[in-house]
């Protein structure tokens, strides 16, 4: 098939379905025709075609954007009222490596307002909606991304995650996500950015429909970062120590995780010792049980240098005034905020961090620990299997109810840990169902490897609608 037939078949399906799930704000479709036609002008002019392979290894291939990266033409906004205006002016840097390998953007997607929280809702695009049920989140921060993907509107797509806003969307939607090593992938051209300790924390990285995919985006978007892993190395699936953990331990700011969850995980664990003939270690690490407090204490810390972390409020007042979330909560109950309710609470949530600095000081260091031993644990040679959430997808603004429930994601944040999220099928209720990949860093190859196992044993991605 020629370019543009692949490219218009992918905007005729983006305008079929986006009315549903309102995942794509804004497309560049003629940009992207028109960059399919030179495609197939390149692609006659050099028949051979193995001079393009190496130069170009994603040509023609269409993507979508988070809308916090700036793609040159399209707005950038975040979901932040004040910002509605904005419209970027270049390309992030992994934006322009993508398009730079051929890739073909089809438009921006949608995202929570300014990426910090775990449903994709905001006052410039509205809700974004799951593509197995519409009455259900697509997830956050990369909601819109995860969706378009889940949806078969997109081929590969980019995300970021500093609390799982990569993995939580691929989960939900039933999609490959992976969060690379800490600074493997530059972070440079979204918005927000991380500033002080949080730059070791937000990762860009690759989601798409399928585990193959994940290492050639991970190796494009990282550019010469990509130098730090060991992608190269063949993985014996046998010699991988299998570590399992059912759930955190049973934090009371957490939901208990899901039976049909539990059930997954254990299919798993049973297929790998059946079929590889290793034996999976159960193992519990009490201090994932305080993983909520653990993250939030060192996204609020300082840097080495001394630096406070930045202040969500001041995130808000971006391009604005200076805002209060008290006064912007009562604003809110009579339906006169800009701001959306996650958005407000979480602004005085901050507030309240501050109130404890001791408490905080003993967290960040039992977060270091922590690292320490998950070091110890998976060493060269393991992989964790982990919830990647305690629930499926739950039902629009039902999240606000349990607003913690991401400490299944964040926690790996701040151990600066890579992980692979990988789909397994769907529930009876139809939704999809997961679990979380879990290596050392700079062993990205490793979980990489065991999805694309777990693809093929369990049947990856699953089209909505499909049962």
């Amino acid at each position: 098939v020629t370019c543009i037939e692949v490219v218009g078949a992918y905007v005729e399906r983006i305008r079929e379905i986006n009315p549903l799930i309102n995942a794509v704000v804004k497309d560049r479709f003629e940009e992207a025709l028109q960059e399919a036609r030179q495609v197939d002008q390149l692609l006659s002019e050099c028949p051979g075609n193995d001079c393009l392979e190496e130069k170009f290894p994603l040509l023609g291939v269409p993507i979508t954007i988070k809308e916090a990266f700036s793609l040159h033409g399209m707005p950038n906004t975040s979901g932040l009222v004040n910002r509605r205006n904005v419209v970027a002016t270049s390309d992030a840097t992994v934006v322009s490596r993508l398009k730079q390998a051929g890739a073909i953007p089809l438009g921006v997607t949608n995202c929570s307002e300014l990426c910090m929280w775990y449903e994709s809702s905001n006052r410039v695009y509205g809700r974004t909606n799951n593509p197995y049920d519409l009455q259900r989140i697509a997830g956050g921060s990369s909601g819109g991304e995860g969706c378009v993907l889940a949806a078969a509107c997109s081929v590969i797509g980019v995300g970021s995650d500093i609390g799982g806003s990569i993995r939580m969307p691929a989960f939900f939607n039933g999609i490959f996500g992976h969060k690379p090593t800490t600074g493997v992938v530059p972070n440079d051209g979204q918005f927000p950015n991380a500033q002080g300790v949080r730059t070791s924390f937000l990762c860009t990285g690759p989601m798409c429909r399928y585990a193959e995919d994940l290492e050639l985006m991970l190796g494009v978007m990282a550019g010469p970062g990509i130098d730090k892993l060991r992608l190269n190395e063949k993985v014996s699936l046998e010699k991988i120590r299998f570590l399992c953990m059912d759930h955190d331990g049973g934090s009371v700011f957490v939901s208990p995780v899901d039976k049909e969850i539990l059930q997954a995980q254990k299919k798993v664990v049973e297929h790998l010792e059946s079929e590889l003939g290793v034996q999976v270690q159960h193992v519990a690490i009490h201090k994932m049980k305080y993983s909520f407090q653990i993250w939030s204490a060192m996204m609020s810390s300082k840097d080495s240098d001394g630096q406070e972390a930045q202040l969500f409020t001041d995130l808000l007042g971006d391009h604005g005034k200076p805002v209060w979330p008290l006064w912007e909560l009562m604003k809110w109950l009579v339906g006169m905020s800009s701001h959306t309710l996650p958005a407000i609470a979480l602004g005085l949530t901050e507030k309240v961090m501050k109130l404890n600095p001791g408490g905080n000081a003993k967290l960040v260091s039992m977060g270091k620990s922590l690292q320490e031993e998950m070091e110890a644990l998976l060493r060269p040679d393991g992989v964790l299997l982990y919830p990647s959430h305690p629930t499926i997808a739950p039902r629009h603004n039902s999240p606000i109810c349990m607003p913690f429930n991401f400490a299944y994601t964040a926690i790996f944040n701040v151990l600066g840990l890579p992980v692979t999220q990988c789909p397994l099928g769907l529930s009876s209720e139809g939704l999809p169902l997961g679990v979380q990949l879990v290596a050392a860093p700079y062993n990205d190859h490793l979980t990489l490897a065991v999805a694309r196992y777990l693809e093929e044993a369990f049947g990856g991605w699953v089209l909505p609608g499909k049962v």
